[in-house]
């Protein structure tokens, strides 16, 4: 096994449905600019709330990809 190094960024997705597809949609955008994601680890989750009902579910996330030069 060579050595590697990998990057870790912070991202946070939404969705109006549920904080699984809040992760998802988070993972989904970062694949499409990012190479090689590796872990996506899964740090806060909370709503937004508006006229007292969720108009949101935020998931924080931290995605890990390979660094290349």
């Amino acid at each position: 096994m060579t050595d590697s190094v990998y990057k870790v960024i912070e991202l946070v997705g939404s969705s109006p449905e549920s904080w699984e597809k809040a992760v998802a949609n988070a993972v989904s955008r970062a694949d499409r600019s990012l190479r090689d994601l590796r872990i996506a680890e899964v740090t806060k989750l909370d709503v937004q709330i508006a006229d007292g009902k969720i108009e949101a579910y935020r998931a924080k996330i931290n995605v890990s990809f390979k660094f290349e030069d």
